[in-house]
């Protein structure tokens, strides 16, 4: 790809660092141009890249700059850094993670914009039902509009992900797994099934838990508190029916499924092929 030349403020011979540097980020690699590392002269990588010998920064194996930070949140930091604006995905769920990496790199008008608004609009009714700005989501958005339009009448009871009269929660789980079979030529003969290898789950830890219990494993992110999301937990059996006799015992109905395949020849000496497919089952409770 032919990157247009941008002359810099500094004299060619008097930069020790190239026009265009390669970072490596938490094991993230990033391109990027020399002056948008300087744009920010006050912060972290502005003091690091106008050193005048770049000798002393830490490289890795193949000689990229290496910052020992968080390197899928740094791709923001890059972002903000090549036009001083901010622009996050919605509902996202790391804007506290973000904040403290804004902070190490020193950045203060960012960490201003990540900081949480509290305002008259976040709450709903006249106490406010405040809810943790990591964990937005379509439903509690709507909440907020129905406050909005209903005035105090409209409660924290009975919005959103809340609690129903059984005093089960409502939410979603999603099930995925992948899987693989054996097809002859045209057809004609029947399909070799392999089992399937692991039963992914999605969702809100508390409710994984609620419905799977010693089921769950949870060694992938055993830290994570209960009002969080993952996606990193699987099933300890490998049966989706169990695992959807159990989602019906908790009260949730399946609502959405989807599924992907890619094909590749099994072998070169014969017609068999290998299908490969990727499914999941979106799962709601009320």
């Amino acid at each position: 790809m032919a990157l247009s030349d941008h002359s810099s403020c500094v004299p060619g011979d008097e930069i020790p660092f190239p026009e265009i540097v390669e970072l490596n980020v938490g094991g993230q690699v990033y391109i990027t141009r020399y002056s948008t590392l300087t744009s920010l002269p006050d912060s972290f990588l502005g003091e690091m890249f106008t050193q005048k010998n770049p000798k002393g920064l830490a490289r890795d194996t193949k000689g990229r700059f290496f910052v020992d930070r968080d390197g899928f949140l740094f791709r923001y930091i890059l972002d903000y850094m090549r036009d001083q604006q901010l622009v996050l995905p919605d509902h996202f769920p790391e804007r506290g993670r973000l904040q403290r990496e804004a902070e190490f790199f020193n950045l203060p008008e960012l960490v201003k914009m990540l900081q949480p608004k509290i305002s008259k609009q976040n709450s709903l009714g006249e106490e406010g039902c405040q809810s943790d700005p990591e964990d937005s989501s379509p439903i509690t958005d709507t909440a907020r509009n129905l406050a909005g339009i209903g005035g105090s009448s409209v409660t924290c009871g009975n919005l959103g992900p809340g609690v129903g009269s059984d005093g089960r929660r409502s939410g979603f789980i999603t099930i995925g797994y992948r899987g693989s079979y054996t097809l002859g030529r045209d057809s004609q003969t029947d399909a070799k099934f392999r089992r399937v290898a692991r039963i992914m789950v999605c969702g809100k830890t508390s409710l994984a838990k609620e419905v799977f219990g010693d089921t769950l494993n949870e060694s992938r992110d055993p830290d994570r508190p209960p009002e969080r999301y993952t996606s990193r937990y699987y099933l300890k059996f490998t049966f989706l029916e169990q695992a959807f006799d159990r989602l019906a015992d908790a009260g949730f109905n399946m609502i959405a499924c989807n599924s992907t395949g890619t094909c590749a020849f099994a072998h070169d000496q014969t017609d068999d092929k290998i299908w490969t497919n990727y499914t999941e089952y979106v799962f709601y409770r009320e």
